[in-house]
């Protein structure tokens, strides 16, 4: 038995993980009364570390009595979720670095499985892994999705993925896709887990992307370093999704058409990124601002006119983002 306990023990690989907190209510004290109840031998939690990106609805307090190795770092500002994630990260030396989202919930056996398959040998070539993600009700959310192109954003702007998905794929990958585990081109950030020497090695999440599209361009160039991304089926989390930014609908439409100007000007030809750019201004911005002329929400259409003109503000103006090398 003495060695049966020895050798788990040596097996055993350490996981920090990082949350990046933003006015998210008892979401974030759930998410991390749910790590606090995980169990497995093949993982440690080794730190969690609480990123609070100047919350004022007092989220990040009164966390002292989870029983966790819990850090919480509380920004004077709103950092970003890339920097955030960097500075949560920074100094670590665990074997695995899990980003998740203040609004999920792990199950018990999320972290063991997920840790075990990362050290099976099958995982060798293998950088970052996500796992099956649930709704609240338990139906499979969005888990994964195709790396963003030119023909994959237009079919979704223009609603050509559902009316013609063999010529269109659709950005997300649909729950019949992912009825078994595979290789994919990105995960959500929701459940992030990443080998922490990976992560080092690629300089973390590229900071000018405030929030979104970074974990889409980390996997990128992961890929390009050789190493894939895994959605592991087996596993899963429980995540609501949109807790922190359904707040502030024309800021996070901003900072999603932005984050998506800059993954194509940083990693697309510049005749596609300009395509890209023109369709959005034109035809995604008719098409949303139809949609909410019919649902009759004036505070939509307001919240994407105010998008629309903060991009234009960064399309035009010094340093504009289609001025990024390729």
């Amino acid at each position: 038995m003495a060695t049966e306990q020895k050798t788990t023990t040596m097996m055993t690989k350490s996981v920090q993980i990082v949350i990046v907190n933003w006015n998210t209510g008892d979401r974030l004290r759930a998410c991390l009364a749910s790590i606090a109840a995980t169990s497995a031998d093949s993982a440690s939690v080794e730190r969690v570390t609480v990123v609070d990106n100047a919350s004022t609805d007092g989220s990040a307090g009164r966390l002292e009595d989870l029983a966790l190795p819990l850090d919480v770092i509380r920004n004077t500002g709103n950092a970003g979720f890339a920097a955030a994630c960097n500075q949560g990260a920074a100094g670590s030396t665990a074997d695995y670095l899990l980003f998740l989202n203040p609004d999920t919930r792990l199950l018990p056996d999320t972290l063991g499985l997920v840790t075990a398959f990362m050290e099976s040998a099958r995982a060798s070539d293998i950088g970052i892994c996500g796992v099956q993600i649930l709704e609240s009700d338990g139906s499979p959310g969005l888990a994964c999705a195709r790396f963003p192109t030119l023909r994959v954003l237009v079919g979704k702007m223009a609603g050509l993925d559902r009316l013609l998905p063999s010529v269109f794929p659709s950005h997300h990958l649909s729950s019949t896709e992912l009825r078994q585990s595979r290789l994919v081109d990105q995960v959500i950030g929701a459940f992030y887990f990443v080998r922490r020497e990976l992560f080092t090695e690629l300089g973390g999440f590229d900071e000018r992307y405030f929030i979104y599209f970074e974990e889409v361009d980390f996997a990128l160039r992961a890929r390009e370093k050789g190493y894939g991304t895994y959605f592991l089926r087996d596993a899963a989390a429980y995540h609501v999704g949109n807790v922190s930014t359904d707040q502030v609908p024309d800021i996070r439409l901003y900072h999603s058409v932005r984050s998506r100007f800059l993954f194509a000007y940083e990693h697309w030809p510049r005749l596609h990124a300009n395509l890209l750019v023109a369709l959005t201004l034109t035809v995604e911005l008719f098409a949303r601002l139809a949609r909410a002329a019919s649902r009759r929400s004036g505070s939509e259409a307001r919240a994407t006119l105010s998008a629309y003109r903060m991009l234009l503000r960064d399309l035009v103006g010094p340093g504009h983002l289609s001025n990024r090398p390729h």
